[in-house]
């Protein structure tokens, strides 16, 4: 299995509502500092309305970039009831998902 094919089907149990990290994510994938290589593979996701790249933010709590803008991202992510202030979300040890 591709590692991009990986990456994709573990977002997949980010539920609803939940939010990861680009390190959490890498981490689960059995990548070590593969943040990077995390933001590279979100920016090519080929299915953004079933892979929900948009619930990948980066460890500081910043949103962090979207194909379609980080004004995007953040109505995404609202709208599924998470609480954003001034690019950053709030609350993020109650939002996170863990693998």
């Amino acid at each position: 299995m591709k590692l991009e094919e990986k990456v994709y089907r573990k977002l997949l149990e980010v539920p609803k509502g939940k939010i990861t990290t680009y390190g959490e994510l890498a981490k689960a994938v059995g990548l070590k500092n593969g943040q990077r290589t995390i933001g590279k593979i979100m920016n090519k996701n080929p299915y953004p309305v079933i892979v929900p790249c948009h619930r990948v933010i980066k460890s500081d709590g910043k949103i962090g970039g979207y194909a379609w803008g980080e004004k995007v991202k953040a109505k995404m992510l609202s709208n599924e009831g998470i609480k954003i202030k001034n690019g950053k979300i709030l609350d993020v040890k109650i939002s996170i998902h863990r693998f």
